[in-house]
């Protein structure tokens, strides 16, 4: 049994998805589609860059939707009911991938996941000024010893865990002054590593409140319809198809850790088999296989993996 899954951000490049514009006229209305409800040429940015441009979080989120959606729709021209009970059991994407499952599941339509994206990116990046808050990969440590390195380090200001992403990876969020306390205090107690990445704002953590806010009224004015197969959410690592509920799932998400290590954990106590990676790079593919080794992955993202993906269902 399958279940397809939809990556987040740190996925994106460059030239994404250009191949499967120029092969595919499903793909190509996709992010023609995706260009009318912005009202900017996205396309051609995901395409030609700058990446300093393409890496701006209001950019890069609608970007790697489209990406996904293309792949779902040249999928869907071979595949007819490509999401659906009798093709896969579950949907989950990894943070704004969760808005990329949604959209392939027919929760939300291309246009509406392209808006909300767009303001969910302007909002985070506006929730926080540059500078004031940083995020951190600590490699080697498992997440409740991180959760207990970020309650140490925390004080007067903020630091907690973002993101289980796997076994032995886990991203730390918060102000920057403790978010480098707790990258020395995880190097002291013996991590593999422990990173400060080059990201915008420290995302999935309190200091999103005003970005979940606007998240909030932002959901409320568009129309959900349920998926068509169950969402594996992201805040409770079990799956949901209210529109209701998962609308405020959405909501908490924006200041709620990614339980991704869970959430593959889940699926495969559900009975998934395969985990597919439908989107831009083959991030998810790595993690499932260090959370589930004997989980089949699978990323697909260009013709070639479409022609041989396709012949499989």
């Amino acid at each position: 049994m399958k279940a397809f899954v939809f990556p987040g951000q740190g996925s994106q490049s460059v030239g994404m998805g250009k191949e499967l514009f120029d092969a595919f006229a499903p793909a190509r209305e996709v992010f023609q589609e995706v260009d009318e409800a912005l009202g900017q040429k996205l396309s051609k940015l995901i395409f030609e860059g700058p990446d300093t441009e393409l890496n701006l979080t209001e950019n890069t989120q609608p970007a790697l939707m489209a990406v996904s959606m293309a792949v779902v729709r040249v999928l869907e021209q071979a595949k007819p009911a490509l999401i659906s009970p009798a093709r896969c059991k579950f949907v989950a994407g990894h943070s704004l991938g969760e808005y990329s499952a949604l959209t392939a599941a027919g929760t939300f339509s291309i246009a509406d996941a392209a808006r909300l994206l767009k303001i969910r990116g302007q909002a985070m990046q506006k929730a926080v000024p540059v500078g004031i808050g940083a995020m951190a990969a600590i490699l080697g440590l498992e997440l409740p010893d991180v959760t207990a390195i970020a309650k140490e380090a925390s004080g007067a200001e903020i630091v907690s865990s973002a993101n289980d992403n796997s076994f032995g990876q886990v991203v730390v969020s918060g102000h920057k002054a403790a978010v480098e306390k707790a990258v020395a205090l995880a190097t002291a107690k013996g991590a593999k590593r422990a990173i400060i990445l080059p990201v915008s704002a420290p995302f999935h953590c309190a200091l999103m409140q005003p970005a979940a806010d606007a998240m909030k009224a932002a959901l409320a004015e568009v129309n959900m319809k349920a998926p068509s197969v169950p969402l594996v959410a992201n805040v409770i690592a079990e799956q949901v198809t209210d529109p209701a509920r998962i609308r405020q799932l959405l909501v908490e998400q924006v200041t709620g850790m990614v339980r991704w290590r869970e959430s593959v954990m889940y699926m495969k106590a559900q009975g998934v088999t395969e985990l597919i990676e439908l989107g831009a790079g083959k991030v998810l593919n790595g993690l499932t296989k260090r959370i589930e080794a004997d989980l089949t992955g699978r990323a697909v993202n260009t013709p070639k993996d479409i022609e041989e993906f396709a012949a499989t269902l």
